[in-house]
């Protein structure tokens, strides 16, 4: 590698080479390009800066946009097991009595199928799917709001949903999110329910994040929240390591399951 390319030029090289490998640590690229480890660091904060890549502890990740996002009866199909091992662990986290709010996807419902066995719950819900696997039971109250229906997602969402989450108080959220980013925090395809997803995390004194591998290191279109706004994520095997160390060290509890 030549010592006399341009910082523009290195940051080019190191953006292909994390593009056919995915993770690039500081000690590669002080190596591959031989440059000091304060370069190397400069280097990756400015990529990072303009959203190129994503910092992680000792290096960077791939950044990637989130692909359109498929209707909830297709999702339902995709990682089904990682999907199941999630929502058993967070439904492990909810105790008899309190009162929950479960958001929409397919992740979370995986977490309602695992909850219809707990007593003396008051779920909270605006999820057609979580309403219809906890109706008729006798051990949980259910709590449905209504509002507009997006079809591809069977939940109700806008102005009336909104009105009513200002009624409700829950112990625990557990809310579902299309992408994951250190840089860019938590984001959404849909901007009119990622509104109403807004005004879910206000109602919950824990917020608790279910997202399997395939979420981590993307942007969608519409910001959601802050990583700082979130108490506890569960995800799989799969998610990068770094990328748990990283929100560890900002104080994110990060179940892998």
């Amino acid at each position: 590698m030549s010592d006399y390319l341009s910082a523009q030029e290195r940051q080019n090289d190191i953006l292909a080479l994390l593009a056919r490998q995915r993770r690039l640590s500081v000690v590669e690229i002080v190596e591959r390009f031989r440059v000091s480890e304060a370069t190397a660091r400069r280097d990756l904060e400015a990529l990072a800066e303009q959203g190129k890549l994503q910092r992680v502890h000792g290096g960077a990740i791939l950044l990637s946009n989130a692909p359109p996002e498929a209707p909830i009866l297709q999702r339902q199909r995709e990682q089904t097991a990682e999907k199941i091992r999630i929502g058993l662990a967070a439904a492990s986290l909810v105790k008899d009595g309190e009162t929950i709010f479960l958001g929409s996807g397919s992740t979370v419902l995986e977490a309602a199928h695992a909850l219809r066995t707990k007593q003396n719950l008051t779920v909270i819900t605006n999820s057609l799917p979580v309403i219809n696997t906890l109706v008729n039971l006798d051990n949980i109250t259910l709590i449905s709001l209504g509002g507009h229906l997006r079809e591809s997602e069977l939940s109700f969402i806008g102005h009336i949903t909104e009105q009513a989450l200002q009624e409700v108080r829950a112990d625990k959220v557990l809310l579902g999110i299309r992408a994951i980013s250190l840089e860019h925090g938590l984001t959404n395809d849909y901007l009119p329910e990622t509104m109403t997803d807004r005004a879910i995390l206000r109602v919950g004194r824990e917020i608790i994040l279910l997202a399997d591998h395939t979420k981590f290191g993307r942007v969608a279109t519409a910001w959601l929240a802050s990583l700082e706004q979130i108490h506890t994520i569960i995800t799989d095997s799969e998610t990068p390591a770094g990328f748990v160390e990283e929100l560890e060290q900002r104080g994110v509890r990060v179940i892998v399951v």
